[in-house]
């Protein structure tokens, strides 16, 4: 989970670094070419796979917050979406308790009437003998 998240992080900030900066002259600092941006990219992944051998202790401690931050995520997630169930839900989505007031009523599947029953036209029929 926590590498996930620092893969992402870092890709993430290589596209911000390699779209254009939208300016209209190029700024007079010294550019970054594509093949320098992706050796530093691979350089710094490198270097992130081994952090967790060089300092485990932050590598744990990390960990657990990650853990205790998606709990959190998600405890605020639930209530949310209790929250917008309670004030939204009935209303919104027509799907009202039967019985209650003003609650829709789903029309009625068997509206064929007996045309719409009958078959189509057949063709002609032909009188089968069995052989003999």
């Amino acid at each position: 989970m926590i590498w996930f998240l620092v893969r992402m992080t870092f890709w993430f900030c290589v596209v911000l670094v390699l779209l254009p900066s939208g300016a209209p002259q190029p700024s007079p600092q010294a550019q970054v070419g594509v093949g320098e941006a992706i050796s530093a990219a691979k350089a710094a992944v490198d270097d992130v796979r081994q952090f967790c051998d060089r300092q485990p202790e932050a590598c744990t401690v990390g960990s657990s917050a990650a853990v205790t931050l998606g709990h959190r995520a998600q405890a605020g997630a639930k209530m949310l979406y209790e929250f917008l169930t309670e004030r939204l839900g009935p209303n919104e989505t027509g799907s009202t308790s039967a019985g209650a007031p003003g609650a829709l009523t789903a029309p009625s599947r068997d509206t064929l009437t007996p045309s719409d029953l009958a078959p189509l036209w057949r063709g002609p029929r032909t009188s089968r003998t069995p052989p003999a």
